[in-house]
């Protein structure tokens, strides 16, 4: 199986794992069980009262059940304003991670060539690692309130349990995590390049251009000499200089 098929079908695993993920965080925003407590040890007269970011929710044997928003935004303490908008983020940003990588992966041909591609499908994976990591800080944050107020012998007032939706966006959040780490590894190897090369680094090399300026020696069979004056009958002269090709000397004979 050729390396653009394998790459292919990890970035299609990994769409459908992260958007399983992003559904599940999604389906816990507007459920009620977060927390849940049961009043009553007769059935009969059990009454179950149960809250999320929203609001606070109470029902009965009977079946009847109402829910009440929060009276005041500014009245809520700060970390359910906190919880409330890392909830947010992490819907929005797993929204824009799926489309990214939608555009990015090589079985839709959106993009352009296979580094862009494998760009914005990195970009894909980080955006689905935010998301992933804003739902994990949402539920344990809230899970560890409930479970500090629980097992503390000195909180006076009603104790709760954590609820089923915690349990949801915790799985929701590793799918996220899963997905999104797998993604951004392998786009990153293929659309990142690599800086540090293991390999002996090319020589560098420097091209020059030969312009007039540039010096020659001339060839080793040609000798400068300086030709005399030139005597002109008009009392000009001009002096030259030429550049004539004398032949070895042979022996001290021909010399002399």
């Amino acid at each position: 199986m050729e390396y653009r098929m394998v790459i292919m079908y990890v970035e299609i695993g990994c769409f459908v794992t992260c958007l399983c993920g992003w559904i599940l965080v999604c389906s816990t925003l507007p459920t009620e069980y977060w927390t849940f407590s049961e009043v009553g040890t007769v059935v009969m007269t059990t009454g179950n009262y149960y809250s999320n970011l929203w609001r606070d929710c109470v029902s009965d044997t009977t079946g009847v059940s109402d829910c009440k928003e929060y009276p005041s935004m500014l009245a809520l303490p700060v970390y359910l304003h906190a919880l409330r908008a890392l909830a947010i983020c992490a819907v929005i940003t797993g929204f824009f991670g799926g489309v990214l990588t939608l555009i990015g992966m090589k079985c839709t041909k959106i993009g352009g060539s296979d580094i862009i591609n494998s760009r914005v499908a990195f970009s894909g994976g980080i955006t689905y690692l935010v998301s992933g990591f804003c739902g994990m800080i949402t539920y344990s944050w809230w899970a560890n309130r409930v479970v500090t107020q629980f097992v503390d012998p000195n909180y006076m007032d009603q104790k709760f349990e954590l609820g089923a939706a915690v349990f949801i966006g915790w799985g929701g959040s590793i799918l996220l995590l899963s997905g999104g780490t797998v993604l951004t590894y392998f786009s990153g190897k293929e659309g990142l390049p690599s800086r540090l090369s293991k390999g002996p680094r090319r020589p560098v090399s420097y091209a020059t251009a030969r312009t007039r300026r540039t010096y020659m020696h001339p060839p080793p069979s040609s000798r400068v000499t300086l030709v005399p004056p030139l005597y002109y009958s008009d009392g000009r002269s001009q002096t030259t200089r030429g550049t004539t090709k004398t032949a070895p000397i042979q022996s001290w004979d021909t010399f002399v």
